[in-house]
Protein backbone atom coordinates (compact mmCIF):
# COMPACT_ATOMS: atom_id res chain seq x y z
CA UNK A 1 0.00 0.00 0.00
CA UNK A 2 1.37 3.41 -1.00
CA UNK A 3 0.48 6.48 1.06
CA UNK A 4 1.32 10.02 0.00
CA UNK A 5 0.84 13.13 2.10
CA UNK A 6 2.07 16.64 2.72
CA UNK A 7 2.36 19.46 5.27
CA UNK A 8 2.61 23.15 4.42
CA UNK A 9 3.77 26.27 6.25
CA UNK A 10 3.12 29.86 5.19
CA UNK A 11 5.13 32.74 6.68
CA UNK A 12 3.76 36.28 6.81
CA UNK A 13 4.32 39.59 8.57
CA UNK A 14 1.64 40.54 11.11
CA UNK A 15 0.89 44.17 11.92
CA UNK A 16 2.18 46.03 14.99
CA UNK A 17 5.01 43.60 15.78
CA UNK A 18 7.92 45.97 15.08
CA UNK A 19 8.59 49.15 17.01
CA UNK A 20 11.44 51.55 17.67
CA UNK A 21 14.33 52.57 15.44
CA UNK A 22 14.59 49.10 13.94
CA UNK A 23 11.25 49.55 12.25
CA UNK A 24 12.24 51.99 9.50
CA UNK A 25 14.60 49.85 7.38
CA UNK A 26 12.38 46.85 7.99
CA UNK A 27 9.27 48.59 6.72
CA UNK A 28 11.09 50.16 3.79
CA UNK A 29 12.56 46.80 2.77
CA UNK A 30 9.39 44.78 3.15
CA UNK A 31 6.67 47.24 2.27
CA UNK A 32 4.67 46.90 5.47
CA UNK A 33 2.67 44.06 6.96
CA UNK A 34 0.45 41.37 5.41
CA UNK A 35 -3.17 40.41 5.84
CA UNK A 36 -3.53 36.99 7.50
CA UNK A 37 -3.54 34.06 5.05
CA UNK A 38 -6.81 32.16 4.50
CA UNK A 39 -7.81 29.37 6.86
CA UNK A 40 -7.94 26.97 3.91
CA UNK A 41 -5.33 27.02 1.13
CA UNK A 42 -5.60 25.57 -2.35
CA UNK A 43 -2.66 26.61 -4.51
CA UNK A 44 -0.21 28.27 -2.12
CA UNK A 45 1.99 29.30 -5.04
CA UNK A 46 -0.57 31.92 -5.99
CA UNK A 47 -0.35 33.43 -2.51
CA UNK A 48 3.43 33.67 -2.78
CA UNK A 49 3.31 35.00 -6.32
CA UNK A 50 0.81 37.70 -5.37
CA UNK A 51 2.93 38.75 -2.37
CA UNK A 52 0.24 37.78 0.15
CA UNK A 53 2.73 35.61 2.07
CA UNK A 54 6.51 35.95 2.26
CA UNK A 55 7.59 32.32 2.21
CA UNK A 56 6.13 28.84 1.80
CA UNK A 57 7.55 25.46 2.77
CA UNK A 58 5.74 22.40 1.42
CA UNK A 59 6.96 18.98 2.50
CA UNK A 60 5.64 16.12 0.35
CA UNK A 61 6.57 12.48 0.83
CA UNK A 62 5.36 8.92 0.23
CA UNK A 63 5.72 5.50 1.85
CA UNK A 64 4.96 2.00 0.56
CA UNK A 65 4.04 -0.50 3.28
CA UNK A 66 4.17 -4.29 2.95
CA UNK A 67 1.30 -6.60 3.88
CA UNK A 68 2.41 -6.58 7.51
CA UNK A 69 2.28 -2.80 7.70
CA UNK A 70 6.06 -2.36 7.73
CA UNK A 71 7.68 0.38 5.62
CA UNK A 72 9.19 -1.15 2.47
CA UNK A 73 10.08 1.87 0.32
CA UNK A 74 9.83 5.61 0.94
CA UNK A 75 11.14 8.95 -0.26
CA UNK A 76 10.57 12.67 -0.39
CA UNK A 77 8.59 14.03 -3.32
CA UNK A 78 9.87 16.96 -5.37
CA UNK A 79 11.50 19.71 -3.27
CA UNK A 80 9.64 23.01 -2.77
CA UNK A 81 9.96 25.67 -5.42
CA UNK A 82 12.80 28.13 -4.78
CA UNK A 83 13.47 31.66 -5.91
CA UNK A 84 16.85 33.31 -6.41
CA UNK A 85 17.12 34.27 -2.72
CA UNK A 86 16.17 30.89 -1.23
CA UNK A 87 18.80 28.90 0.60
CA UNK A 88 19.27 25.19 -0.24
CA UNK A 89 16.49 22.98 1.10
CA UNK A 90 17.68 20.82 4.00
CA UNK A 91 16.41 17.23 4.10
CA UNK A 92 17.94 14.73 6.53
CA UNK A 93 17.51 11.02 5.83
CA UNK A 94 13.98 9.87 6.68
CA UNK A 95 13.59 7.97 9.95
CA UNK A 96 11.96 4.58 9.39
CA UNK A 97 10.16 3.05 12.36
CA UNK A 98 8.22 -0.19 12.85
CA UNK A 99 5.01 1.06 11.23
CA UNK A 100 5.78 4.61 10.11
CA UNK A 101 8.35 6.88 8.48
CA UNK A 102 9.18 10.41 9.62
CA UNK A 103 10.42 13.05 7.18
CA UNK A 104 11.85 16.50 7.93
CA UNK A 105 12.49 19.53 5.74
CA UNK A 106 13.87 23.04 6.29
CA UNK A 107 13.32 25.82 3.75
CA UNK A 108 13.77 29.59 3.82
CA UNK A 109 16.06 32.45 2.96
CA UNK A 110 16.77 36.16 3.52
CA UNK A 111 13.72 38.26 4.31
CA UNK A 112 13.54 41.95 3.44
CA UNK A 113 16.25 44.58 3.28
CA UNK A 114 19.56 44.59 5.22
CA UNK A 115 19.16 46.04 8.72
CA UNK A 116 21.74 47.08 11.36
CA UNK A 117 22.37 44.88 14.39
CA UNK A 118 24.70 45.13 17.36
CA UNK A 119 27.81 42.96 17.61
CA UNK A 120 30.51 42.60 20.26
CA UNK A 121 33.60 44.69 19.57
CA UNK A 122 34.33 46.88 16.62
CA UNK A 123 32.60 47.97 14.46
CA UNK A 124 29.82 47.45 17.09
CA UNK A 125 27.19 47.29 14.32
CA UNK A 126 26.85 45.09 11.28
CA UNK A 127 24.38 45.31 8.44
CA UNK A 128 22.83 41.95 7.57
CA UNK A 129 19.66 40.54 6.09
CA UNK A 130 18.11 38.19 8.67
CA UNK A 131 17.08 34.70 7.55
CA UNK A 132 13.52 33.39 7.91
CA UNK A 133 12.74 29.68 7.76
CA UNK A 134 10.54 26.83 8.92
CA UNK A 135 11.43 23.22 9.70
CA UNK A 136 8.56 20.83 9.08
CA UNK A 137 8.13 17.18 10.04
CA UNK A 138 5.75 14.71 8.42
CA UNK A 139 5.05 11.26 9.86
CA UNK A 140 3.22 8.78 7.60
CA UNK A 141 1.71 5.75 9.36
CA UNK A 142 0.71 2.32 8.09
CA UNK A 143 -2.92 2.94 9.06
CA UNK A 144 -3.14 5.61 6.35
CA UNK A 145 -2.87 8.64 8.59
CA UNK A 146 -0.24 11.37 8.43
CA UNK A 147 0.79 13.98 11.00
CA UNK A 148 2.43 17.31 10.17
CA UNK A 149 4.40 19.37 12.68
CA UNK A 150 6.21 22.69 12.87
CA UNK A 151 9.29 21.57 14.78
CA UNK A 152 11.50 24.61 14.23
CA UNK A 153 11.30 28.11 12.80
CA UNK A 154 12.85 31.55 12.81
CA UNK A 155 11.53 33.74 15.65
CA UNK A 156 10.00 36.03 13.04
CA UNK A 157 7.73 36.43 11.11
CA UNK A 158 4.51 34.55 11.89
CA UNK A 159 4.29 30.95 10.62
CA UNK A 160 1.03 29.08 10.00
CA UNK A 161 0.81 25.30 9.54
CA UNK A 162 -1.63 23.56 7.17
CA UNK A 163 -2.55 19.89 6.89
CA UNK A 164 -2.64 17.68 3.78
CA UNK A 165 -6.06 19.09 2.80
CA UNK A 166 -4.86 22.69 3.09
CA UNK A 167 -6.74 23.36 6.34
CA UNK A 168 -5.17 25.62 8.98
CA UNK A 169 -3.86 23.32 11.68
CA UNK A 170 -1.64 25.34 14.04
CA UNK A 171 0.23 28.63 14.45
CA UNK A 172 3.61 29.67 15.75
CA UNK A 173 3.16 31.12 19.21
CA UNK A 174 5.54 34.07 18.95
CA UNK A 175 6.67 36.68 16.44
CA UNK A 176 9.78 38.08 18.15
CA UNK A 177 11.34 40.68 15.86
CA UNK A 178 14.16 41.66 18.19
CA UNK A 179 15.37 38.10 18.79
CA UNK A 180 15.17 37.39 15.07
CA UNK A 181 17.06 40.55 14.16
CA UNK A 182 19.86 39.79 16.62
CA UNK A 183 20.26 36.07 16.05
CA UNK A 184 18.96 34.84 12.66
CA UNK A 185 22.33 35.05 10.90
CA UNK A 186 25.04 32.57 9.96
CA UNK A 187 25.49 30.03 12.74
CA UNK A 188 22.14 31.03 14.26
CA UNK A 189 20.24 29.35 11.41
CA UNK A 190 19.77 25.70 10.34
CA UNK A 191 22.32 26.28 7.56
CA UNK A 192 24.83 27.14 10.29
CA UNK A 193 23.89 24.13 12.39
CA UNK A 194 21.32 25.65 14.77
CA UNK A 195 17.53 25.69 14.61
CA UNK A 196 15.00 27.34 16.93
CA UNK A 197 12.39 25.05 18.49
CA UNK A 198 8.97 26.54 17.84
CA UNK A 199 6.05 26.81 20.24
CA UNK A 200 2.85 26.09 18.36
CA UNK A 201 -0.77 26.50 19.39
CA UNK A 202 -3.95 25.17 17.85
CA UNK A 203 -5.72 27.39 15.35
CA UNK A 204 -8.52 29.47 16.76
CA UNK A 205 -12.20 28.94 15.91
CA UNK A 206 -14.09 30.59 13.05
CA UNK A 207 -15.94 32.76 15.59
CA UNK A 208 -12.68 33.94 17.14
CA UNK A 209 -11.34 34.87 13.70
CA UNK A 210 -14.49 36.85 12.98
CA UNK A 211 -14.38 38.65 16.34
CA UNK A 212 -10.64 39.34 16.02
CA UNK A 213 -11.19 41.21 12.75
CA UNK A 214 -13.93 43.28 14.34
CA UNK A 215 -11.88 44.08 17.44
CA UNK A 216 -8.75 45.06 15.51
CA UNK A 217 -10.80 47.17 13.10
CA UNK A 218 -11.54 49.54 16.01
CA UNK A 219 -7.78 50.27 16.51
CA UNK A 220 -7.70 49.12 20.15
CA UNK A 221 -4.97 49.66 22.71
CA UNK A 222 -2.45 46.84 23.15
CA UNK A 223 -1.14 45.56 26.50
CA UNK A 224 2.16 43.75 26.93
CA UNK A 225 2.44 40.82 29.34
CA UNK A 226 5.88 39.55 30.35
CA UNK A 227 6.73 35.85 30.59
CA UNK A 228 5.62 34.52 33.98
CA UNK A 229 3.20 37.40 34.57
CA UNK A 230 -0.41 36.64 35.50
CA UNK A 231 -3.00 38.19 33.21
CA UNK A 232 -6.11 37.10 35.11
CA UNK A 233 -6.52 35.18 38.37
CA UNK A 234 -8.96 32.39 39.07
CA UNK A 235 -11.76 33.52 41.40
CA UNK A 236 -11.38 37.25 40.77
CA UNK A 237 -14.40 39.37 39.81
CA UNK A 238 -12.82 41.30 36.90
CA UNK A 239 -14.70 40.57 33.67
CA UNK A 240 -12.49 42.06 30.95
CA UNK A 241 -12.20 39.92 27.81
CA UNK A 242 -8.84 39.63 26.01
CA UNK A 243 -7.81 38.99 22.42
CA UNK A 244 -4.35 37.36 22.27
CA UNK A 245 -2.24 38.99 19.56
CA UNK A 246 1.08 37.31 20.20
CA UNK A 247 2.67 34.85 22.62
CA UNK A 248 1.47 31.78 24.52
CA UNK A 249 -0.61 31.83 27.73
CA UNK A 250 -1.10 28.87 30.07
CA UNK A 251 -4.61 28.16 31.37
CA UNK A 252 -4.38 27.10 35.03
CA UNK A 253 -7.13 25.68 37.22
CA UNK A 254 -6.34 25.17 40.92
CA UNK A 255 -2.65 25.60 40.12
CA UNK A 256 -2.60 22.97 37.37
CA UNK A 257 -2.00 23.86 33.72
CA UNK A 258 -4.88 22.38 31.71
CA UNK A 259 -4.52 24.10 28.34
CA UNK A 260 -2.70 26.80 26.42
CA UNK A 261 -3.88 29.59 24.15
CA UNK A 262 -2.07 31.67 21.56
CA UNK A 263 -2.49 34.23 18.79
CA UNK A 264 -6.08 34.73 17.70
CA UNK A 265 -7.67 33.27 20.84
CA UNK A 266 -10.30 35.26 22.76
CA UNK A 267 -10.29 34.53 26.48
CA UNK A 268 -11.89 35.66 29.71
CA UNK A 269 -15.50 35.80 28.54
CA UNK A 270 -16.79 33.38 31.19
CA UNK A 271 -16.43 35.91 34.02
CA UNK A 272 -19.07 38.10 32.40
CA UNK A 273 -21.45 35.12 32.42
CA UNK A 274 -20.57 33.41 35.70
CA UNK A 275 -19.47 36.40 37.81
CA UNK A 276 -15.97 35.05 38.61
CA UNK A 277 -12.86 34.02 36.76
CA UNK A 278 -12.94 30.28 36.15
CA UNK A 279 -9.19 29.97 35.51
CA UNK A 280 -5.87 31.76 35.81
CA UNK A 281 -4.08 32.90 32.66
CA UNK A 282 -0.31 33.18 32.94
CA UNK A 283 2.10 34.18 30.17
CA UNK A 284 4.46 31.35 29.23
CA UNK A 285 6.24 33.73 26.84
CA UNK A 286 6.20 37.48 26.41
CA UNK A 287 2.78 38.26 24.99
CA UNK A 288 0.60 41.07 23.65
CA UNK A 289 -3.13 41.20 24.32
CA UNK A 290 -6.02 43.56 23.58
CA UNK A 291 -8.43 44.26 26.47
CA UNK A 292 -12.05 44.14 25.32
CA UNK A 293 -15.13 45.31 27.24
CA UNK A 294 -17.45 42.28 27.65
CA UNK A 295 -20.47 44.28 26.47
CA UNK A 296 -18.80 44.70 23.07
CA UNK A 297 -19.59 41.00 22.49
CA UNK A 298 -23.17 39.84 22.21
CA UNK A 299 -24.60 37.41 24.75
CA UNK A 300 -24.69 34.73 22.03
CA UNK A 301 -21.03 35.29 21.16
CA UNK A 302 -19.96 35.10 24.81
CA UNK A 303 -21.99 31.93 25.31
CA UNK A 304 -20.44 30.24 22.25
CA UNK A 305 -16.92 31.15 23.38
CA UNK A 306 -17.65 29.92 26.91
CA UNK A 307 -18.91 26.58 25.58
CA UNK A 308 -15.64 26.03 23.72
CA UNK A 309 -13.59 26.87 26.80
CA UNK A 310 -15.59 24.49 29.00
CA UNK A 311 -14.48 21.69 26.68
CA UNK A 312 -10.92 22.88 27.23
CA UNK A 313 -11.42 22.71 31.01
CA UNK A 314 -12.82 19.18 30.92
Amino acid sequence: MRIESRVLSLSWIPSETVSGVGRLPFVVGLGGHDEPPPERVGDHRALVGDGRVRQANELRAWVEFDEGGRPARWDYAAPPERDALSLPTLRPDPEARERSVRFQQTAGGPLGAPVPRRVLGRPFFRVDTPIAWTTLALTIDADGTARGELVGASPYPRHWLYDADGKLLAKSGEADFRRWLEGAHGSGTPWGGEDSPELTVAAESALERQLSARIMGARPSVRRVRAGEMLIEQGSADDTVFLVLDGVLDVEIAGQTVAEVGPGAIVGERAAIEGRRSATLRARTDARVVPVAPESLSAEERAELAAMHRREES
